[in-house]
């Protein structure tokens, strides 16, 4: 990447804590989805780009359980907002929220390490946001969401921080 995409992108990830930081407040049904989609299209863009970038088989087989679960979250997220006929943004404004989220990524051999380590992070901070939510949220559907995206989430932090030890 070029400097002033580098930039952007650590301007980005340092959103993202902020975002997921402030999410331990109990947020609308609304604002959650809005949050947790956001946080699945910068997760699904980003292991797209280490997908493409990467030579690790393992990296790559990573990435394609990250784009799936995400998809299928994101596609659930939606039906969601429908079924409760929710005030949701529009998709433009949450590929906008999303591009601010993607973490920074490296070029040449740090790029796969890079990689790793923000997704441990990026997991670290949606399971938790997840936690909260299940916790506090008194919308059944959400609450099943939560419960149910939970044990996919952790599944991909423990898969992540096995990447970033073996690299």
């Amino acid at each position: 990447m070029n400097r002033m995409a580098t930039r952007l992108c650590s301007c980005g990830f340092a959103a993202l804590l902020g975002l997921c930081a402030s999410s331990a407040f109990a947020q609308t049904p609304a604002e959650f989805i809005n949050d947790a989609s956001a946080q699945g299209i910068a997760d699904i863009e980003a292991s797209r780009l280490a997908h493409q970038k990467t030579e690790s088989k393992e990296i790559k087989d990573y990435t394609i359980v990250v784009i799936n679960d995400r998809t299928t979250a994101n596609q659930h997220l939606a039906k969601i907002a429908r079924q409760l006929d929710l005030p949701v943004a529009p998709r433009e404004e949450v590929v906008d929220k999303a591009k601010a989220l993607m973490p920074e990524v490296m070029e040449g051999a740090n790029f796969d390490e890079a990689y790793a380590a923000s997704q441990v992070k990026m997991n670290e901070q949606a399971i938790e946001q997840l936690e909260q939510t299940a916790q506090t949220t008194d919308v059944p559907q959400i609450k099943a969401f939560a419960e149910e995206t939970l044990p996919k989430l952790q599944n991909h932090l423990q898969m992540a921080k096995a990447l970033q030890a073996s690299l």
